[in-house]
């Protein structure tokens, strides 16, 4: 860790290679199929991703990892079927108004022939979806050059000097993008690789010995 006096602040090239010399690929998001991760996109909010995983098993074992098996689920069982990922529920009816989306719009091959901007915004229309989410589902289910913006981002952003950090979502994600380009390995590299950093080393008490951008760093932020 430094005090940051004569440190500029790395950019996201420099976050990305160090992170991926010390972790290795990750080869993000864990899923067999686009609705796979669309659902854990919804199934992760608010809780670990053991937990998803845990739901996500009960839904394959219901065979109800496809839109179609999923539809065929009374209410009542697809809430208990993802009870392991918290606000079984709430989550319950934001995959149903999920369902609901993909058979309006045509589906995820249908989707999938829209630009970026115009398929983010279409998400962003689904009740319980919101900005996080979306970026989840249109960089890792549809492959596209965007920014994911989530705590651990922020933490790290924040320690690490860089802009932006503690401003609004929106402003983040482009800052970052403007970065990066259109480079979507690198975009899902780098938000693994930071999720991965943020269990693992950048903890609200940081683990900080053998950091590999402890040089970089400013420190603890609070507040």
């Amino acid at each position: 860790m430094t005090d940051g006096a004569d440190t500029a602040a790395p950019d996201c090239g420099t976050v990305l290679e160090r992170l991926h010399a010390h972790y290795g690929p990750l080869h993000w998001w864990p899923a067999e199929t686009a609705f796979e991760v669309m659902v854990g996109a919804v199934l992760t909010q608010n809780t670990a991703w053991s937990n998803v995983e845990r739901a996500l098993a009960a839904l394959r074992e219901a065979d109800a990892l496809t839109p179609a098996g999923m539809a065929a689920l009374e209410p009542e069982e697809l809430a208990e079927r993802i009870r392991p990922s918290g606000y079984y529920n709430v989550k319950a009816g934001r995959l149903r108004h999920l369902l609901a989306f993909l058979e309006r719009t045509g589906g995820i091959e249908a989707l999938s022939a829209l630009e970026t901007g115009p398929l983010r915004e279409a998400l962003l229309e689904v009740k319980g979806i919101g900005p996080e989410t979306a970026d989840d589902i249109v960089l890792y289910a549809f492959h596209r050059p965007v920014f994911v913006v989530d705590a651990y981002t922020r933490r790290l952003f924040e320690r690490l000097g860089r802009p932006h950090a503690r401003d609004g979502y929106e402003t983040l994600r482009a800052s970052v993008e403007a970065e990066l380009g259109t480079d979507t390995v690198a975009f899902n590299e780098l938000h693994a690789l930071i999720v991965e950093h943020g269990k693992q080393r950048c903890r609200p008490r940081p683990l900080c010995d053998g950091c590999p951008l402890g040089d970089r760093c400013y420190g603890v932020v609070t507040g």
